[in-house]
């Protein structure tokens, strides 16, 4: 059972940054909950607003729906209430709500709703599918806008003044004026979390809409570097931030664009990179090429070095 009402987690996930582990395989692309228990752990040593378990980074889509309570349930058992805990869910609406009310018996706090499988629908489709995900469970549920899942405002609202444990937007669309608009109508009715691929990149812009907070993959395998970019960000730090981008987030960008599917790839290479392997991605994705990876080291490399001279001196 959830230790927080919906709003009470919504809240806390927009005071800091969130958490988006991989999920860990071994060479037969079983899952492993010793080792992603491990690495959850070793998350929560660090100021963090939430855990997002089997989300996007954590490879939803490649999980099987019995697997997906596997992961919610190693991750509420390691955080033992020290954060909250966020499920994904998604799929067609069949499967999303009986994710949604797993999640909640397995004492999840919230839920993740990513985009349905494979099909297009209408505002009114759309709304109906995210209404009956609402409705099959008391958590709090953060709607993802992105893909084929677009909302506008209105349907948004309308969704928001039905269904009050809706209390969270994620947008991984990019659309300026679509994020102004939801948020011009709603205001601190949601919180909003960024969700675009490689989110650091537009946290900045994205904080003067109101998103206070955003989901960093980099912090499976750059945990105080992505610490202390969000704090420079929520600090409107901009000297500090364009330098994050500059020197990491941009070729990181760069390198993660070679290939389709990289966006998760790449964060399991930064974690093998540092001495964390989770194993390998599961088909349809690809691993980064050795030539790849080899780039990746070095970035790694420098951006510890730059740490370490950092701390040097004072």
């Amino acid at each position: 059972m959830s230790r927080m009402s919906p709003n009470e987690m919504a809240r806390q996930l927009g005071g800091g940054l969130l958490s988006f582990p991989v999920t860990h395989f071994d060479a037969d692309h079983q899952f492993q909950e010793a080792p992603y228990r491990e690495h959850c752990g070793w998350m929560l040593e660090r100021d963090l607003a939430g855990l997002f378990a089997a989300g996007g980074t954590g490879e939803f889509f490649s999980l099987r729906p019995s697997e997906v309570g596997q992961v919610v349930r190693a991750a509420v058992a390691e955080t033992a209430g020290k954060i909250p805990v966020i499920a994904g869910c998604g799929y067609g609406t069949a499967i999303a709500t009986d994710l949604a009310a797993d999640a909640e018996a397995a004492g999840a706090d919230g839920v993740l709703l990513l985009p349905p499988y494979l099909t297009n629908a209408t505002q009114d489709g759309l709304a109906g599918h995210i209404e009956a995900v609402c409705k099959a469970t008391k958590l709090g549920v953060i709607v993802y806008n992105r893909d084929n899942a677009i909302l506008n405002e209105d349907t948004l609202e309308k969704l928001c003044d039905r269904n009050p444990n809706l209390v969270g937007f994620k947008d991984g669309v990019g659309d300026l004026e679509l994020m102004m608009r939801v948020y011009a109508r709603l205001g601190d009715r949601l919180t909003y979390i960024g969700g675009l691929p490689t989110a650091e990149t537009f946290a900045l812009p994205y904080l003067e809409m109101g998103v206070t907070t955003y989901s960093s993959a980099i912090f499976n395998f750059l945990p105080e570097w992505a610490l202390d970019f969000y704090k420079a960000v929520r600090a409107r730090d901009r000297d500090t931030v364009m330098a994050g981008l500059r020197d990491f987030v941009l070729p990181y960008i760069a390198l993660r664009n070679r290939g389709r599917g990289y966006a998760v790839s790449i964060v399991k290479a930064g974690m093998k990179a540092v001495g964390r392997d989770a194993g390998p991605v599961r088909l349809p994705l690809t691993e980064l090429t050795a030539a790849e990876y080899g780039e990746l080291q070095g970035l790694i490399a420098r951006v510890n070095l730059v740490d370490v001279r950092r701390a040097a001196h004072g």
